[in-house]
């Protein structure tokens, strides 16, 4: 079970891993070892809440398929288990990033004294380049 937060937690068997061997120089183990680690995810068909589900397809994220699956590849590590960590935290991080409720954006509009500020630097600018002109005696 991957906990996200106190209230949501993801069951193992909605994940799944698998091990592949890694890309790279490995030496003598690179042709025997799997160490490397594919996990997917699919968004819809997990318990993740609803509201929860929309905001990561909406993500815009290369990891994350048309289908709605989220698919980590983990091989920084030398061992399996470390992948499956390293795997399983990503995952965790993608949740996470989704779970604060962005606030709804109020909008505003210049008071009247801000309109009156810029429009008397418009005209001091303004006259400050008129200045700028040819010299006549």
């Amino acid at each position: 079970m991957l906990r996200i937060s106190k209230q949501i937690a993801i069951p193992a068997h909605e994940i799944e891993m698998t091990a592949i061997p890694a890309q790279g120089a490995g030496g003598q183990n690179v042709n025997k070892v799997a160490s490397a680690i594919h996990l997917r995810f699919d968004i819809r068909a997990s318990s993740l809440p609803d509201p929860i589900k929309e905001r990561l397809l909406a993500l815009k994220d290369q990891r994350i398929t048309q289908e709605g699956v989220i698919v980590l590849k983990a091989q920084q590590h030398r061992t399996q288990e470390r992948n499956r960590d390293e795997a399983l935290k990503r995952l965790q991080q993608i949740i996470q990033s989704v779970l604060v409720v962005p606030r709804k954006r109020k909008p505003t509009k210049p008071s009247k004294g801000a309109k009156e500020k810029r429009l008397q630097e418009k005209s001091r600018r303004g006259q400050v380049k008129n200045l700028r002109g040819k010299v006549t005696d």
